[in-house]
């Protein structure tokens, strides 16, 4: 069952890349006492991931923080290495954190998984933006298969 508007976000762990290597970020700490814009795509460096939902967030950083957003973070369904590497790929700097759900159990434990076997892909995530405050969701866009309206920056951006 998936997370609905005012429940709390589940524990658990994702990784990300520090200084040292890849390092791990609980979820209770990414969340608590802030106000976090987390976006979930399919896969990285996929066309529509790519192209469009991940430099939305990095174009509109800045805006989005002038609405009180603390961290913005993309999470996907890959290892550690490819969400860094992508990142890196796409000028994140410090304005999108990017997050590795390696084996897409933060992903189930949303009730968002996404079966992409068909497109050789495995369990993915579907495509999500949640605004979480203080780690309660306050907003979720989970878009319909195929789409990529909700879960845009921009229609996040409305919401704040």
């Amino acid at each position: 069952m998936a997370i609905k508007a005012g429940e709390r976000m589940p524990s658990g762990v994702l990784k990300t890349m520090g200084a040292e290597g890849p390092k791990d970020v609980r979820t209770e700490e990414l969340f608590k006492g802030k106000k976090v814009v987390l976006f979930s795509v399919p896969g990285a460096f996929t066309p529509t991931c790519d192209a469009k939902h991940l430099p939305g967030f990095v174009q509109l950083a800045d805006q989005l923080r002038a609405k009180g957003v603390d961290l913005i973070a993309c999470m996907a369904v890959n290892d550690v290495f490819v969400m860094n590497a992508w990142g890196k790929a796409s000028g994140v700097a410090d304005k999108v954190m990017m997050l590795a759900d390696g084996n897409g159990e933060y992903t189930k434990a949303l009730g968002l998984s996404l079966d992409a076997s068909g497109f050789g892909m495995g369990q993915r995530s579907q495509r999500f933006a949640l605004v979480i405050e203080d780690g309660v969701v306050r907003q979720l866009n989970v878009e319909a298969p195929g789409q990529f309206k909700v879960s845009a920056a921009e229609h996040v951006l409305g919401q704040l």
